[in-house]
């Protein structure tokens, strides 16, 4: 039919003779249409032939080179692919995940899936179903393929799908009017009202005289993309002039007026009265918009600019001069506004902040369940397809779904724990410093004599200061503390250790001296006492004088040992350093306890080992003990173990030798005297 009627153009008198003209023709200049693709392309088969122009205002989908393959056509519209970026655009805008796609099963619906299928998957849109509505070729046609198209072959049914995306083309917007036709003589036009419809630009809903009573209700709401157009002065008036005063000669509006109007205009031929004569009385302003539009639509507008450029364009071949028609202004993105309700049209629920998507088998990738994020991840979005990790100063809350800031984790003088530990650090002391003050006050008296009483000063103010020393490991660290906290400890702790064992040596060589020929009696005295203490303290003040050469505890972060908390505290540096250290202290204890526990049976009166025994194994006891919770906590929990270690084990010592001594001189002074001494002695 289009080749039909193309050639009719071309020829006079309805005598189609190609190539063949006599006497004197008007020639075709230039042919304006249409507005299907389809139609265009076969016009251009024979116009591009006699090279006359065409100049069109239907869209061309991506695939067909029309301009290329048909140099005479020229577009007086965008190229369709910008469509498509705005349908994208929008379901985007909107979260439309999960929708339906609806075109004609032709060659043309099969070219409008193919490219936009493609563009959904890339942009995280899942198509639900795909509906190819039949062909027809005539009204009756319509009629009977409707009626026996069955509603179970359709995904609009059955579905949870809200919206759907319509090549709208003419045949295809009609096909699917008829078919929600069928819905309505169903009773299940329920099932499809409240849709969103999304509809491709020039789309064709103007009712033809067979279709026009038809419901389209189902359409409300409907979104179309459209080409720009703006208001012709003149239009409205042209339109009144044409519904009051028909050009008589025009058989083309005549035969329009009687279909808009369902009437028959007056015929100056035949005179005799017809039923169904037109009044004169109708108005096109008075027609459903369905059916006929007083304003300048896009493709009117696209008509209008046709004319105009084809006048331009004879304008200039006057003055041989041919101007070139482009393809036009590409699309701007539509400037979107949404609306009260905006329905939702998904797989499933979006996965909500703290959960990421995981893939169903067998589902489209639109459809996924919900699984919390891992310990340690969150996901501050909704639908994210992974979680992620905090940064470094930062941990995830308990929703998984935001992440919050990490509070320093480090032993204060301003909480519980710390106020505690200080408290007893300091009133530790202050019986340390009693008890010397004592000792000193009665330096003269024969219990503080007969117990080497410079060893007996030497291990008190050790003691003294392995109670202070416990005040470093509390407070923030910085790096002169942590280069004291574990030498200082070590050695003094050495210090007082070795005094223990230089006590228990002179107990121990005091009595063996007393045997008749004895030649061990040379080495009683202060000399081997004081060599026992400088040595012991010096080989241990040699440990941590290369520890801090080599490797020296520095002050350090640790982001990740506990959650929601930075651990500021002292890295060891060398942590083989600091078990030698710990390593020699416990050997000085370890001998101490042996030489201590061998010499407890010698008579009680001058005699300490048998309090040096107690003290070691309390000693011993509470750093084999310290090792395993030391390496088994983080934080300050680590640190208040290694203070409250230090405490205990100098209080041991300080408690087991020196309260006997402290309660004979304080509450029993009669005992504390030379006569006393020997009689007990004996």
């Amino acid at each position: 039919m289009t080749y039909q009627n193309t050639l009719n153009l071309l020829f006079n008198l309805k005598r189609i003779v190609p190539n063949y003209s006599c006497d004197i023709q008007k020639n075709l200049l230039a042919v304006i249409g249409n507005l299907d693709s389809e139609t265009s392309l076969h016009m251009a088969n024979i116009l591009s032939n006699y090279k006359i122009p065409q100049v069109t205002y239907c869209f061309f989908a991506p695939v067909m080179n029309a301009n290329i393959q048909f140099p005479s056509i020229y577009q007086m519209v965008p190229k369709e692919r910008y469509q498509y970026t705005g349908i994208i655009q929008l379901l985007l805008y909107f979260q439309w995940t999960w929708i339906g796609m609806i075109a004609l099963d032709d060659d043309k619906g099969e070219k409008f899936l193919k490219i936009l299928m493609p563009l959904l998957s890339e942009n995280g849109i899942c198509s639900a179903f795909t509906d190819k509505l039949p062909v027809f070729t005539s009204t009756e046609d319509t009629i009977n393929i409707f009626f026996s198209f069955s509603r179970e072959n359709m995904g609009l049914f059955g579905t949870k799908t809200k919206v759907y995306v319509i090549n709208a083309d003419a045949p295809t917007v009609l096909c699917l009017k008829w078919f929600l036709y069928q819905t309505e003589l169903e009773n299940i036009a329920d099932s499809v009202m409240g849709k969103v419809w999304i509809m491709t630009a020039q789309w064709e809903f103007s009712s033809n005289m067979f279709s026009r009573n038809l419901n389209i209700d189902f359409f409300h709401g409907a979104l179309s993309f459209t080409v720009n157009s703006n208001e012709v002065f003149g239009f409205q008036d042209f339109l009144h002039i044409i519904s009051s005063h028909w050009p008589k000669e025009d058989g083309f509006v005549r035969v329009f007026l009687e279909q808009a109007f369902n009437c028959i205009l007056p015929d100056p031929k035949q005179d005799e009265e017809k039923t169904g004569r037109c009044t004169g009385e109708e108005k096109l302003e008075n027609l459903p918009g369905t059916f006929f539009e007083m304003s300048m639509t896009s493709q009117s507008y696209s008509i209008y600019n046709a004319v105009h450029a084809i006048a331009q364009a004879m304008n200039s071949m006057k003055k041989k001069h041919r101007t070139m028609l482009g393809d036009g202004d590409s699309l701007e993105p539509p400037n979107l506004q949404a609306w009260q309700a905006v329905p939702l049209s998904l797989c499933n629920d979006n996965c909500h902040p703290g959960y990421r998507k995981q893939k169903k088998e067998g589902e489209p990738f639109c459809c996924y369940d919900c699984v919390p994020c891992p310990e340690g991840k969150i996901s501050d979005h909704s639908d994210m397809d992974d979680c992620h990790e905090c940064p470094e100063d930062q941990y995830p809350n308990k929703d998984k779904n935001q992440c919050l800031l990490k509070v320093l984790n480090f032993l204060s003088y301003h909480e519980p724990l710390g106020i505690t530990l200080v408290s007893l650090a300091l009133c530790f002391s202050l019986i340390t410093a009693v008890v010397l003050g004592i000792f000193i006050k009665h330096r003269h008296t024969p219990i503080i004599k007969a117990n080497n009483r410079d060893l007996t000063y030497t291990l008190l103010i050790s003691l003294l200061l392995c109670f202070l020393c416990s005040l470093l490991f509390i407070g923030q660290p910085q790096t002169v503390t942590c280069h004291l906290r574990q030498t200082a400890f070590g050695v003094i702790f050495s210090v007082a250790v070795s005094s223990v064992l230089a006590k228990t040596i002179t107990v121990v060589l005091a009595f063996m001296a007393t045997k008749p020929g004895a030649r061990i009696r040379k080495w009683v005295g202060k000399g081997l006492a004081n060599s026992v203490v400088l040595s012991c303290s010096i080989i241990q003040a040699g440990i941590c004088v290369l520890w801090l050469c080599i490797s020296p505890p520095f002050r350090d972060v640790d982001m990740y040992s506990l959650a929601g908390e930075i651990v500021v505290e002292c890295n060891e540096g060398s942590v083989a350093m600091f078990y030698c250290v710990l390593g020699y202290m416990g050997f000085i204890a370890l001998v101490t306890l042996i030489v201590a526990f061998f010499a407890r049976k010698l008579p009680n009166t001058f005699n300490e080992a048998k309090f040096i025994t107690f003290s070691m194994l309390m000693f011993s006891s509470v750093w084999l003990s310290f090792v395993p919770t030391y390496l088994s906590t983080k934080g300050k929990s680590m640190v208040a173990v290694e203070i409250f270690s230090i405490l205990a084990s100098s209080a041991g010592l300080l408690g087991c030798i020196f309260t006997p001594k402290w309660y004979i001189i304080v509450f029993r002074p009669e005992l504390n005297s030379k006569d006393c001494l020997l009689i007990r002695s004996k």
